[in-house]
């Protein structure tokens, strides 16, 4: 099946928000803005993959490393991992997530940007 990443970003207008845009094997391929700052949570179970399409997403992990991943570059956080996404003031990153059916979208974690049921564009 063919997308149009564009065509699909354009859709979404909120952020931190993932949105499924296909399914693969047992995993989801979902895509989401991101702007400012995210939670802290880990996913016990699942590994996470972001590949950043366009801008830039920063990665603070519990150990106290931050890790930058530019447009064209993927960043792994393996299961059982906390880390906390966030984006630079003012800039919004594109990204592609791939992640097991089974990923609750902040973990254990509740918060007010927690999304509960996650929709197909």
């Amino acid at each position: 099946m063919k997308t149009n990443l564009k065509e699909k970003f354009d859709k979404i207008k909120d952020h931190w928000h993932p949105y499924i845009i296909g399914d693969l094997n047992d995993n989801y391929v979902k895509l989401a803005k991101l702007q400012g700052d995210f939670v802290w949570h880990q996913h016990d179970l699942e590994d996470e993959l972001f590949v950043v399409i366009s801008g830039t997403l920063m990665m603070d992990f519990n150990d106290g490393t931050t890790v930058e991943t530019r447009a064209g570059e993927v960043i792994l956080v393996p299961k059982g991992v906390q880390h906390k996404p966030w984006t630079r003031e003012g800039e919004e990153a594109c990204v592609m997530l791939v992640e097991p059916k089974s990923t609750k979208h902040t973990g254990e974690v509740k918060s007010a940007q927690t999304v509960e049921n996650l929709t197909w564009i």
